[in-house]
């Protein structure tokens, strides 16, 4: 979202001060370059791929429309060729159920307490207030305040949430807030349905600033569809049909007062996934002027440059153009015409080869600019929310297709990456805009930042809220025939009720040893009846097949256990330039690592005959060895803190911040090989070594000595140590004129002197920051780093290597 219009490619000179402008000159020379040069209009080329679509005049006769011979001009295959396909199905989420112990588990989790949180007065404060009814309460602030021209869109997660997991209290929620639009939308009487005035449409068809109306009512509309299809609301569906009817009127009139072209023009603005919607809508109503209203909204300036097979995507608002290519794609599954299948494959094969980062996104701040040069877009707005999650959309379709584990290990690796990743560890209703992919950056550092569960309501939520309802969407897909077969594409912790059949899929666990090629997955797999192949993708790379005896008699005892082996890989960035031939990702299967750094990003290697040459697993560095040291004040508690390898004292560190990681240090024991925690009673009389946690290899500086001694605590009491080095000095802190803490290393002055015996005796504690079970060293040049899954991060400052 952001931008009211598109990028337009080149020669700004040309350009004019507003749409107005363009279409009430009178100057046809001007016009005609200005639009040769721009993406407003159909290309010459692209027009006449598109002329025998509509007729070219208004669409009258007589006083009457002609939607009929519109409907015509659809362009309908063989259905029953199509039904013969034997396209994958989709598991319904009310058959698939997450383990809630399991990551996506724990994500889902924590997107059903937001959900729980949202208060369906505020969420329908702007709806009433357009309807003219009473407004209880107080709109939220962000994007859905009453001055912001874009609100009003939180109707798919609830019903998608309900069938992942049908908890009646969203169930309670989203009736409510069904119940409460209704009423809105009798009061109105029209069939509109919105958080802002049918004004907004007015400025919109006269071409005049507004910031994308019909984004929000897409959502809307594909809102209460969802609520049909997911939770069988029979209102809901009337909602939809009613708003259809009303958008039906208002297009056909802008149509007949102008041309068809003029409704093309205006669908420069961000229309989001109307076609879509409404092709959907069509599938369950039958209707044919909802058919052909989906395809007004096809867009065919956009469409036009896949039909012609056209590399032409640099400089367009990427989350403008995706849902419409979605609506292509359903368009397919509706009409069977083999065009629009093709145009969803292009452009994956598009923006995979020369736009996608290798996290598995795209966008940079919301547009895609040159292609193969990703190494200028290194920053804080990479790869928007929205894109990834209708990405996601596009592959899964071709996946159900094709049955080709290019799209499925595209799928794994976009929702491993980018969805997972915007959600702030389980803290509801805290997620991200865009994701940073710059060099000593942090999720938190940008432009956005994270969010806030009431007062931000981004586009971001409203796709991020959806997209963490139905995790369970795209693990399963049922293969219809005489034996039925599943198609398992992600290896999520889950269970699926399939037909008279339950098949119980369990992540047991990640674990690294010293060799890199060692860490696996474990699955555990029970079902009752046969199955043909149990098919899995490990991830961009190779499929696992597992055949299943036709014949043989199976019990709930039975049970088959998979291994798919995980491996560390890398991979180049889209940048053509020999320069940048040497920046490349680091994947474990496909999570995408990150190392912790506040910017230096410089890991030369120099030649290596392997990547475990360079990356161990960080496993033999287990928690129990990390350790925070600590004193306590009246005003805080302040800990040891590594700051460019010098200690310093810093109060109250926060947890997931780089606080948290600079307070932690490994505990290196000089004068053992084993390197088990022992208590801090067990380390007196023993030399040690702090290494801090973000610098593996490293080793602390200031105090003249990277070793200590340690006794016990000198204040005496229980549960603290004091640092002794070889000289016989203690380290302790002292208040700075600042009445912050320092550290010094000094002499005892006395056995009497209590001020010195407290300063020198810290607390002992486990570390504040944990390694994460997949976890890393990279070794470099100048230093190494420790790599963790870039979904784990929350403020963090981190490097992609």
């Amino acid at each position: 979202m952001g931008f009211m219009f598109l990028m337009l490619k080149s020669a700004p000179t040309l350009l004019p001060n507003s749409q107005q402008e363009l279409l009430t000159s009178k100057n046809r020379t001007w016009k005609q370059e200005v639009v040769s040069h721009a993406h407003y209009h159909l290309t010459p080329t692209e027009e006449s791929a598109w002329a025998s679509l509509f007729p070219r005049k208004k669409l009258i006769e007589g006083d009457e429309f002609n939607w009929n011979s519109m409907y015509k001009k659809i362009k309908f295959f063989d259905l029953n060729k199509l039904e013969e396909s034997n396209f994958l199905m989709e598991v319904s989420l009310h058959n698939v159920r997450l383990d809630t112990k399991s990551l996506h588990g724990q994500a889902q989790e924590t997107n059903l307490e937001y959900l729980l949180m949202l208060d369906v007065d505020r969420l329908a404060w702007s709806f009433r207030k357009t309807a003219g009814l009473s407004t209880p309460g107080t709109p939220y602030a962000g994007w859905e305040a009453s001055d912001v021209e874009l609100r009003g869109h939180y109707l798919s997660a609830t019903a998608k949430m309900w069938a992942s997991t049908h908890n009646k209290a969203v169930k309670k929620i989203m009736n409510a807030l069904v119940s409460a639009l209704k009423e809105c939308q009798n009061k109105m009487g029209t069939g509109y349905l919105s958080a802002f005035p049918s004004e907004f449409f007015d400025r919109f068809e006269a071409i005049k600033s507004v910031w994308a109306p019909y984004y929000t009512i897409h959502k809307i509309m594909a809102g209460l569809l969802d609520q049909y299809k997911f939770a069988c609301s029979s209102q809901a569906l009337k909602m939809v049909t009613w708003m259809a009817d009303y958008f039906h009127w208002r297009v056909q009139n802008v149509i007949k007062k102008f041309t068809i072209e003029r409704h093309w023009f205006w669908l420069n603005e961000e229309t989001c996934g109307m076609n879509d919607v409404l092709y959907q809508l069509f599938s369950v109503t039958g209707d044919k002027k909802h058919l052909v209203l989906a395809h007004l909204f096809d867009k065919p300036c956009f469409l036009g440059l896949f039909a012609l097979k056209a590399d032409d995507i640099s400089g367009f608002h990427a989350n403008t153009h995706i849902p419409i290519v979605i609506g292509a794609q359903t368009r397919y599954e509706i009409t069977g015409d083999e065009l629009y299948k093709e145009m969803g494959t292009f452009l994956l094969d598009i923006v995979n080869s020369t736009h996608t980062f290798a996290i598995g996104g795209t966008s940079v701040s919301e547009f895609w600019n040159d292609p193969k040069r990703l190494d200028n877009e290194l920053g804080t707005e990479n790869e928007e929310s929205c894109t990834t999650y209708n990405m996601l959309k596009v592959s899964r379709n071709l996946f159900r297709w094709t049955r080709k584990e290019t799209y499925a290990g595209y799928c794994e690796h976009a929702l491993t990456n980018g969805v997972l990743s915007i959600q702030r560890g389980k803290e509801p209703g805290i997620m991200i805009y865009m994701l940073p992919l710059g060099h000593g950056v942090s999720k938190g550092r940008s432009y956005h930042g994270w969010g806030t569960a009431f007062d931000s309501f981004w586009c971001c939520y409203g796709t991020g809220i959806e997209s963490f309802s139905k995790l369970g969407d795209s693990i399963y897909f049922e293969e219809m025939g005489r034996v039925p077969g599943l198609y398992v594409i992600q290896y999520i912790s889950s269970s699926i009720n399939w037909k008279s059949n339950i098949l119980k899929m369990l992540l047991l666990g990640i674990t690294a040893s010293n060799t890199v090629h060692s860490g696996f997955s474990y699955g555990y797999v029970e079902f009752a009846d046969p199955i043909l192949d149990i098919k899995r993708s490990t991830g961009c790379a190779k499929w696992e097949t597992l055949q299943v005896a036709k014949f043989r008699s199976w019990y709930n005892a039975d049970e088959i256990l998979l291994e798919f082996p995980l491996s560390l890989r890398t991979e180049v960035i889209q940048d053509d330039r020999p320069e940048f031939a040497s920046l490349q990702g680091i994947l474990y299967g496909s999570y995408f690592l990150a190392g912790l750094s506040k910017g230096d990003y410089d890991i030369q290697t120099g030649p290596v005959k392997s990547i475990s040459d360079w990356i161990t697993p960080a496993r033999p560095y287990s928690n129990s060895l990390l350790i925070s040291l600590s004193q306590k004040t009246r005003q805080a508690e302040f800990f040891l803190s590594n700051q460019k390898q010098l200690i310093k004292m810093q109060a109250s560190p926060q947890d997931g911040f780089d606080s948290y990681v600079h307070a932690t240090f490994r505990l290196i024991l000089k004068d053992t090989v084993s390197e088990k925690h022992q208590a801090p009673e067990g380390l007196i009389g023993k030399w040690v070594m702090f290494e801090p946690f973000d610098l593996p290899g490293t080793t602390t500086n200031n105090t003249r000595s990277a070793e200590f001694f340690i006794v016990k605590g000198l204040n005496g009491q229980k549960g603290t140590v004091s640092l002794q080095t070889k000289a016989g000095c203690f380290v302790y802190s002292e208040k700075n004129n600042d009445s912050s803490l320092g550290v010094k290393l000094g002499s005892e002055p006395g056995s009497k002197d209590a001020t010195f015996r407290e300063a020198a005796s810290f607390i002992w504690n486990e570390g504040l920051k944990k390694y994460h079970p997949i976890s890393f060293v990279a070794k470099g040049l100048r230093r190494s780093y420790v790599l963790e899954p870039l979904f784990a991060l929350r403020d963090e400052s981190y490097i992609n290597v």
